[in-house]
């Protein structure tokens, strides 16, 4: 039993340790210096990821997706119709944790 339980915590060790390491080397403001809000921020942006795959309309999956500090999420990629882009920005805004979302999305017809 105590051996699953050491083993355990290793291994949430070793996966946790790139995320702390990469929070701390790469911060630019004071509130990604600490490993929690990187974390935060990093679970805004798979919800929303998940959220715009599940929708079934392929430009949304290929919707680049930043969470900044304090769930500021910035959306960036390409789709076909304003309608995406919208429904993009309604998924971003309605995810738990987001407090303001920048649309950088850009309207590009299919040929």
């Amino acid at each position: 039993m105590n051996s699953k339980l050491a083993t355990t915590c290793f291994i949430i060790g070793t996966l946790l340790a790139p995320v702390a390491a990469y929070a701390a080397d790469s911060a630019t403001d004071t509130d990604h210096m600490h490993p929690k809000t990187f974390v935060k921020d990093s679970v805004i942006t798979t919800k929303i990821k998940a959220k715009l795959a599940d929708e079934k309309i392929s430009s949304l999956a290929h919707i680049k997706v930043d969470t900044h500090s304090k769930g500021a999420v910035v959306l960036s990629g390409k789709v076909t119709t304003q309608e995406e882009a919208d429904k993009a920005v309604a998924i971003a805004r309605e995810t738990e944790g987001v407090t303001s979302v920048k649309s950088k999305i850009q309207i590009k017809k299919e040929d």
